[in-house]
């Protein structure tokens, strides 16, 4: 059976060594909100030149 003082002094030690935990903190504090911004118009074209280059890079993936 343990002695409690001898548990305490335990606990006291590692406390003048580690200090305490740090506070918690909160959820709200570790998120950041912000507004998405807008579409961009040109990135959703369609590009025929780029749609070549790749259905040819799926073809030749696919060993067609």
């Amino acid at each position: 059976m343990k002695d409690h003082n001898t548990q305490d002094s335990g606990s006291a030690m590692r406390r003048a060594r580690f200090g305490a935990l740090p506070e918690r903190i909160a959820y709200e504090d570790m998120i950041e909100t912000k507004a998405a911004s807008a579409r961009d118009p040109a990135r959703d074209a369609y590009d025929p030149e780029g749609a070549r280059n790749l259905l040819s890079c799926l073809a030749w993936d696919l060993a067609l």
